[in-house]
């Protein structure tokens, strides 16, 4: 490492204004800073210094996507052999889910890295780290069978408008990576319906993975008709325990509630993730769940609150998606508020909207917007309490 380290020190003056390696800055700079610690200190002023910064943070979130992120691909590979009637080991399950999972990942990070430093550039600022989050979480979003073509379609617009519009790293407005699964939601619907994620067919038409509906669309048929004429499990075809460990169709990442409560312990552990937000977001949707339950007229509005959490992508936005430091609420109360209104809002959107099962996504989006007027009249309403007991101590 200090043969490479030494490399990129001589090849700074080239990179420096009037070198003949300029243009290229932005992109050295983040590759130096994606494998080394940068070597630069403030020069000026008074600043608070921490060994976190962002780098480490984003880091830190990788690592808890990384068990979420592997058993996705194994998933993968095993709705492709149950569809195909084979039993395999681990290893060949897992490698072929890992083939079809790479592809998506590499787009996601070529396509957005390069928009990124191509913005960079462009305003001579250096790359944020912020995309070595996004860059992962958009494929763990999207079902496995999304075209490569539509992975980068999405991803150029998430940055572009969802991001690099409001001025990059720390200022957007949306969760980058769920403004990228909308957009695909929204302008390709066939192919992000949720009902058939794991079917493809090759040229010989032959099966190359899994037709099977997602529990949340199985869930959602069965509402159509009343709770006696119901399946016992309200119409889901699949038991809590492979709900549970994820060995059902979904997409790549939202499948193994086990995996992601694992993601969920590093970041609680590590101070990343904020658990006020997380608990907040849970309470929210078993409290709406609750209502629901009290209220239902089919079976879909009769399931239990707490196999709300087991379905569906909920508890990977509650982990992944609600945390989001920049589009979401900063201040303490805020943060209970926002999380409790968006689990409202998940199993609202889920269970009354007959044309859309999942609800998570459309919830926090809708409350990324409301999160600056949260935490404004959280601040305002802290300022005028602190009024009021100066006027009674004075």
């Amino acid at each position: 490492m200090k043969a490479l380290r030494n490399w990129f020190d001589k090849q700074k003056p080239h990179l420096e204004k009037g070198g003949k390696f300029h243009m290229f800055k932005s992109g050295f700079g983040a590759i130096e800073t994606f494998l080394f610690v940068p070597n630069h200190t403030t020069k000026q002023g008074t600043h608070i210094r921490d060994y976190v910064d962002l780098k480490r943070t984003m880091s830190i979130v990788i690592v808890a996507l990384i068990p979420a992120l592997l058993f996705g691909m194994y998933n993968v590979g095993y709705q492709h052999f149950i569809a195909t009637g084979q039993q395999l080991s681990f290893w060949p399950v897992f490698g072929f889910g890992f083939l079809k999972v790479l592809p998506i990942i590499i787009v996601s990070y070529v396509v957005g890295l390069g928009i990124e430093i191509a913005a960079a550039q462009m305003r001579g600022h250096e790359v944020n780290e912020g995309y070595l989050v996004t860059g992962m979480l958009i494929p763990m979003v999207l079902p496995v069978t999304t075209p490569l073509w539509m992975v980068a379609i999405a991803v150029a617009f998430s940055v572009v408008f969802a991001k690099e519009v409001f001025g990059g790293t720390g200022m957007n407005i949306w969760n980058p990576a769920l403004v990228a699964r909308a957009f695909l939601f929204f302008a390709y619907p066939s192919q992000m319906s949720g009902d058939s994620v794991w079917i493809s067919l090759g040229d010989k038409a032959i099966i190359d993975g899994f037709s099977g509906a997602t529990p949340l669309s199985q869930a959602a048929a069965a509402a159509a008709k009343p709770i006696a004429e119901a399946a016992s499990n309200h119409g889901i075809s699949y038991s809590l325990m492979d709900m549970f460990l994820g060995f059902i169709p979904g997409s790549i990442g939202e499948t193994s509630k086990l995996a992601i409560l694992i993601g969920a312990s590093i970041l609680l552990i590590t101070r990343i993730g904020s658990w006020k937000i997380m608990l907040s977001t849970v309470l929210g949707g078993l409290f709406m769940g609750s209502i629901l339950n009290i209220f239902a007229v089919n079976s879909y509005m009769a399931v239990p609150v707490w196999q709300h959490l087991i379905m569906g992508g909920f508890l990977f936005g509650a982990v992944f998606m609600v945390t989001d430091p920049v589009s979401g609420a900063q201040t303490s109360r805020g943060k209970w508020i926002y999380g409790f209104l968006i689990g409202i809002f998940a199993i609202m959107i889920r269970v009354v909207n007959p044309a859309y099962p999942e609800g998570i996504m459309l919830a926090i989006l809708i409350m990324n917007m409301f999160a600056p007027l949260i935490d404004y009249y959280v601040v305002q309403g802290n300022i005028r309490r602190r009024l009021k007991r100066a006027i009674v101590k004075a």
